[in-house]
């Protein structure tokens, strides 16, 4: 077991639970419960919790005598709760391009990014129907960390986005809003209207578009 309890009187039992794990890759309740330094009934409280949630993962170990014993680990979810030092590092990158590449060029490169995503995909929605590319787009969106959906309406349809996960880089770089809205207008194949956005501090990111685009 790894010992993370240094900082821990700042912490919340979740978060040392939560901490726990990730440093030693699997935890059992016992040991969870001493280093957070509370009781077994609480740590099953909290894993009750993180595993509706879709935090942790549980998986059984059988002993040669005695009843099996569970570990828990983070799921893909749970992995993603902690920071990742390529935030600050695109960040800065972006500043560089930025300080030396006029904005037309930096333009070009989010573009250019988004043109290589679609490639790798054209043949898988291309002379779809407008609603099966929607679909398509839906899953390309969620590949790419986007939580979204789309609703038929009644001049068109609409495609909304509940989370970004660029929100933290578009704080200081709005440019990396090219890249979700690009991503639409190449696999939707129509002009889109954006009528509200996370980073200007919406709930959520929608997008709207004709019935035309169902002809294209």
């Amino acid at each position: 077991m790894v010992n993370v309890a240094s900082s821990n009187h700042r912490k919340s039992t979740r978060e040392i639970i939560l901490e726990t794990i990730k440093a030693s890759r699997q935890a059992k309740v016992e040991s969870l419960a001493e280093v957070a330094n509370v009781s077994p009934v609480t740590v099953r409280h909290h894993l009750n919790s993180l595993q509706a949630e879709g935090l942790i993962e549980s998986n059984s170990v059988r002993r040669k005598v005695g009843r099996p014993y569970y570990v828990y680990s983070l799921s893909e979810d749970g992995q993603e709760l902690f920071p990742k030092r390529y935030v600050r590092l695109t960040s800065r990158l972006l500043e560089e391009l930025k300080a030396v590449m006029p904005a037309e060029a930096i333009d070009q490169v989010f573009k250019g990014v988004v043109q290589n995503v679609v490639d790798d995909h054209k043949k898988n929605f291309e002379g779809l129907p407008i609603e099966q590319r929607l679909n398509f787009l839906i899953r390309l969106l969620e590949d790419e960390g986007f939580l979204a959906r789309w609703e038929k309406t009644e001049d068109g349809y609409s495609l909304t986005e509940y989370n970004c996960p660029y929100y933290s880089i578009g704080q200081e770089h709005t440019e990396i809003c090219t890249f979700d809205t690009e991503l639409i207008i190449k696999v939707v194949q129509a002009p889109i209207k954006q009528h509200s956005c996370m980073l200007q501090g919406a709930d959520c990111c929608q997008f709207t578009f004709a019935d035309e685009a169902a002809d294209s």
